[in-house]
């Protein structure tokens, strides 16, 4: 079967990475993207969930501070008006 070139542009940590993560598991990167490509052909779909990115850790622990915050108001100030946050925030 004649073979043919495919050029990925991408993030040069994202591309350290997975290339890290492809030695991990045995593969080349080029062999990792052909057994995607091939299972997309057969599937005739993505073979995997697409949805929004996962919380990072600092979002996280954001979230967590302001639930709380909810449950213990004695840890800081809660507001039900941005505008009047915003107000305090930038005095």
């Amino acid at each position: 079967m004649a073979q043919t070139s495919v050029n990925i542009r991408m993030d040069e940590n994202l591309k350290r990475d997975f290339d890290e993560l492809c030695h991990d598991f045995g593969l080349t990167m080029t062999a990792a993207f052909t057994v995607f490509a091939k299972t997309v052909v057969r599937r005739q779909r993505i073979p995997f969930e697409i949805s929004k990115d996962v919380p990072n850790v600092e979002t996280i622990a954001a979230i967590d501070e302001v639930e709380a915050m909810i449950k213990n108001p004695s840890l800081g100030k809660a507001y039900t008006d941005v505008d009047k946050m915003m107000k305090e925030l930038l005095a």
